[in-house]
């Protein structure tokens, strides 16, 4: 019986070693990383681009369009899992990035939103 410490590894994990081992030294730390390509906390934040992707397009949305309840959840869980990637181990600067554009995005179009209702408020 191995001792708890020794687990053995997935044919996954002995895949990935093996493409590691042909790597060039410097890059094989950087991908067997803990939150390297070899697992699911670096292809979450990857794909997750893709809503920030569309932040990006909505910056040329008309302004009466703007969700304010979709826009503001958009900035606040942006600000939540921003933090959230850096207090857990090991740091997730993939996912802080992505977030901290999630939130960006979200704020303009929150605030782009906001001042379009406040000042047809007015009107």
């Amino acid at each position: 019986m191995q001792p708890p410490e020794e687990k053995k590894k997935t044919p996954y994990q002995q895949l990935m070693i093996k493409i590691a081992s042909v790597l060039p030294s410097k890059f094989a730390p950087i991908f067997l990383h803990p939150a390297g390509p070899t697992t699911v906390f670096f292809w979450a934040p990857t794909f997750k681009w893709g809503l920030v992707i569309a932040g990006i397009g909505d910056l040329r949305r008309p302004p009466e369009t703007i969700s304010l309840s979709q826009t503001a959840s958009l900035m606040i869980t942006g600000a939540i899992w921003s933090r959230y990637s850096l207090v857990i181990t090991p740091k997730n600067y993939n996912l802080f990035s992505v977030n901290a554009f999630v939130c960006c995005t979200g704020t303009y179009s929150f605030m782009r939103g906001l001042l379009y209702h406040m000042q047809k408020d007015k009107e």
